[in-house]
């Protein structure tokens, strides 16, 4: 094994960059609880609203796979705080928005800084951090990635009951400022630059493949798959990304290496986390709005429902950190894929109109012990298969799918809680609207649960990768790159 790239203060470069991940995977879900408010305030419908969140999706998956060239043409200092200032402004002009458009936009520039800072955060963190402390790294890492969208309704919905919507970016503003002014002092240069030619076919194909799939994902929420609003952008989403794909493989330096999927470890890891995210995501637009139209609590109350699964994210990822250094990720990732299904077994049985407040709260617990299982040890285990040269392509690759998976289980969870509330609907003439939309989340979360029964069954082929040998899959320049 390659030793890591020493720096000053690596404690200090890691926690700049999770924070700043933190504050922009929270702006993932933060709205979800303001949509109500933001449509009356605007006028704007539900279909038109939600894209507050899928345009904020759809930015990431297009930027995070350019972000693996950027990280060959800028320095770790240009990116890390540029991200950040960009972002910043972002914040700034959601903030101040009078319109929709405008707060549209501002939530786009923010996810621009978003997509930047990510990726360079997991790469900075496996070049910094040697193997054996990996798993307490990753572990920290871990939770940010998905303690940031789960607790985006928590925080909110306090916000709101307390402020305003406006107020959510404020508070991001401030953070951004104070991690813009600490990332001058503490972010080091650590990778390296090689200023690769710039295909632009390739960005091209990427931003056309994955921007399609999701906007075809996004619009299931509000059209039925015949129409062309939804199947044509899929279609030609996944054309382009096939054609990416043959494309990359046949270059010799290509925007993104492929051949980290010829590992299979990391190919699981990527999956399970793909996965994960789509029940993560799913679950944090499914109970917001279970939580408010049909068991009537108001936003900061449900808000404050959700905070005991959080926490149990924030004690667990640590711990599981630490396991994974000691046992590996097999025995981790195999019961914590039980403990999500059994967490989702509870929803799908006890999910009603009069459910008692406590039982949610235990089942969300119970999730999220679970994922947390899932989560850090699939990531640490799949990137730990990739050499050095490959962990800015297989980072950029898993998080791009991760924006993917947040997109989809976004989209379906919407799409099929209308089609259960529909049904129940339709069959049960006079029902009251919370018990029509209870019956809705109910359906979704057979979705989710069914979700969980593949993770379960990928967790059984999860085992750790073989790091006898780590040479580079790819060309090495005979001349020195410049560290960045």
């Amino acid at each position: 094994m390659s030793t890591p790239i020493t720096v000053k203060s690596p404690k200090g470069m890691a926690a700049i960059l999770m924070l700043g991940a933190f504050i922009g995977l929270f702006g993932e879900t933060a709205l979800n609880m303001a949509l109500t408010n933001i449509m009356e305030q605007f006028t704007i419908e539900a279909s038109t609203a939600q894209w507050l969140t899928t345009g904020y999706l759809l930015t990431l998956a297009i930027l995070v796979p350019i972000s693996a060239l950027l990280m060959k043409w800028f320095s770790t200092r240009q990116l890390v705080i540029g991200g950040l200032v960009i972002s910043l402004l972002g914040a700034l002009l959601a903030a101040a928005s009078p319109s929709f458009a405008l707060l549209q936009t501002g939530r786009v520039v923010q996810a621009v800084g978003t997509g930047i800072i990510m990726p360079v955060m997991v790469s900075v963190l496996l070049i910094i951090f040697p193997v054996h402390k990996r798993g307490v790294v990753m572990g920290i890492m871990g939770l940010v990635i998905t303690l940031g969208p789960a607790l985006g309704p928590t925080l909110s919905g306090v916000v709101i009951s307390a402020l305003s919507w406006n107020y959510i970016f404020w508070f991001s503003a401030i953070f951004y400022v104070l991690l813009t002014l600490a990332a001058f002092v503490k972010i080091e240069n650590v990778g390296e630059i090689t200023k690769p030619k710039i295909d632009v076919l390739s960005i091209v194909l990427s931003t056309v493949g994955f921007g399609g799939v999701i906007y075809g994902l996004a619009s299931m929420a509000g059209a039925p798959f015949t129409e062309p609003i939804v199947w044509a952008p899929l279609l030609i989403g996944m054309i382009a990304l096939v054609l990416f794909g043959i494309r990359q493989n046949s270059m010799e330096k290509p925007m993104i290496n492929l051949s980290v999927f010829k590992q299979p470890m990391f190919t699981l890891g990527t999956a399970m986390m793909f996965l994960s995210i789509l029940v993560i995501l799913s679950t944090g637009i499914l109970l917001p709005m279970y939580l408010k139209g049909s068991l009537l609590f108001s936003a900061a109350v449900a808000g404050l429902l959700l905070l005991p699964g959080n926490a149990v994210n924030v004690i667990m990822s640590p711990i599981v950190g630490s396991l994974f250094d000691k046992i590996g990720p097999k025995k981790l990732v195999l019961t914590g894929s039980i403990i999500v299904l059994i967490g989702n077994l509870i929803f799908v049985t006890s999910i009603s109109a009069t459910t008692p407040a406590w039982q949610i709260i235990v089942a969300f617990m119970v999730l999220f012990f679970g994922l947390t299982m899932v989560t850090i040890p699939a990531q640490t285990n799949g990137l730990n298969a990739l050499p050095r040269e490959l962990y800015a392509d297989g980072s950029a690759a898993m998080n791009t799918l991760n924006q993917v998976a947040g997109a989809a289980g976004t989209a379906i969870a919407i799409t099929l809680l209308t089609a259960g509330s529909t049904s129940f609907a339709g069959a049960t003439p006079g029902a009251a609207e919370g018990e029509i939309l209870a019956a809705g989340v109910k359906y979704a979360f057979y979705f989710v649960t069914g979700i969980s029964i593949i993770t379960l069954i990928c967790s059984v082929f999860m085992k750790k990768p073989s790091l006898q040998k780590e040479k580079s899959s790819v060309a090495v320049k005979a001349t020195e790159p410049v560290r960045n």
